[in-house]
């Protein structure tokens, strides 16, 4: 059976941002998804462009919140599919034909518990700009999140049985602790070899940063242990020195 994909959208006041991943969602050619839009009462147009996109597989809530990641909670909750995947508001499937990679990926690896790929960075006009600074490995395991957030978050397809909550005592970080235990639970990932995810690179420069930073690093702790964690971190300066001048690039280019 072809598996249904869940995928989740959650905004608050995107209007500027949302149309073209409502239209990335509106064209894939593979139509067994459901679309959960799930809004934090915005007081734009967010809602009336979700209601106006004519994806007849669209569920719209807006109502508030407690953040970012208590709303993915509530649409994971709401979720009736085989597989999770979330696109921020901004962000976009690579082509009309991702889903349908995707179906066809599962279906010839028989419902894999993760099913991934590359993910590429684009500014507001849709622009190419780079490819994320870090490569989704061939091979996924626990121990590859060691090394940081290998897989962009909606890069990384999940089976929805595998899923936990998020954890909300996290305010900048749960996606990377949510992808770890997903890990921890899935005996099989599949790779597929190509970029599935065009990414929106606005706002990677930002105030909470330095906090986001500081979270992931509790976490590597958490599952990695401390002094694997100090060690690694060491190997990440070029990394950083890597990603920093990519986000120069983006701001002169947006």
């Amino acid at each position: 059976m072809n598996p249904l994909f869940s995928i989740i959208t959650v905004t608050y006041n995107a209007e500027s941002t949302l149309r073209p991943t409502l239209e990335s969602v509106g064209e894939q050619t593979c139509r067994l998804f459901e679309y959960i839009v799930m809004d934090g009462n915005s007081t734009d147009k967010t809602v009336e462009l979700a209601r106006n996109s004519g994806i007849p597989q669209i569920k719209i809530v807006s109502e508030p919140d407690n953040g970012l990641y208590d709303a993915m909670n509530k649409a994971m909750a709401i979720a009736t599919g085989d597989y999770l995947i979330f696109l921020n508001a901004g962000d976009s499937f690579a082509a009309a034909s991702t889903l349908e990679t995707l179906s066809n990926a599962v279906m010839d690896n028989d419902y894999p518990g993760i099913v991934y790929g590359q993910t590429r960075i684009v500014n507001s006009n849709r622009q190419y700009i780079a490819d994320r600074h870090l490569k989704a490995p061939e091979q996924l395991t626990f121990n590859s999140f060691a090394n940081g957030m290998v897989v962009c978050h909606q890069a990384f397809v999940a089976l929805r049985k595998l899923a936990p909550a998020y954890d909300t005592s996290f305010r900048y970080s749960a996606d990377y602790d949510w992808c770890i235990r997903i890990l921890q639970r899935s005996r099989r990932n599949h790779f597929i070899p190509e970029t599935i995810i065009n990414y929106l690179g606005e706002g990677l420069t930002t105030a909470n940063r330095r906090k986001s930073l500081i979270e992931r690093f509790r976490i590597m702790c958490r599952y990695y242990g401390v002094w694997h964690t100090i060690i690694n971190h060491l190997r990440f300066i070029p990394r950083f020195i890597k990603r920093s001048r990519l986000e120069k690039n983006l701001e002169l280019t947006n």
